[in-house]
């Protein structure tokens, strides 16, 4: 089945920098994203409710992106990003997060980004 794909954007109050580890490194993603992150090598092992899931680090470069494609699934151009930007005038810092949902599924999706992004400011003191 065709995914759709989701491109979501968040204002961060951070320093690149400080955003980048929360998103790249087991502990950070594990302060917001899952119950707990595990790494070996490039295969991050994210745990929800006890179930497992897998995904490996593809691309990185440092405060400006990552991306992460999931383990055993059908679609191998599946995988979810985060894209850190700053405006050159404001400072302001940008996190983009691209990921795929069914059709049906798309509002769930964005409303679980929402509040991930929620928890993620919350373990930041934003």
């Amino acid at each position: 089945m065709m995914k759709n794909k989701l491109k979501l954007e968040y204002t961060i109050n951070s320093s690149p920098s400080v955003l980048y580890k929360q998103l790249s490194t087991p502990s950070g993603l594990s302060e917001w994203f899952a119950d707990d992150v595990n790494l070996k090598g490039n295969i991050f092992s994210f745990i929800w409710d006890g179930s497992e899931e897998r995904a490996e680090m593809v691309l990185n470069k440092e405060n400006k992106f990552i991306r992460f494609n999931w383990l055993g699934k059908e679609d191998k151009d599946e995988f979810f990003e985060f894209k850190i930007h700053q405006h050159e005038l404001t400072g302001d810092v940008a996190l983009e997060i691209t990921d795929f949902a069914d059709e049906n599924d798309v509002d769930d999706v964005r409303d679980l980004w929402d509040s991930q992004i929620s928890r993620l400011k919350h373990t930041m003191g934003l």
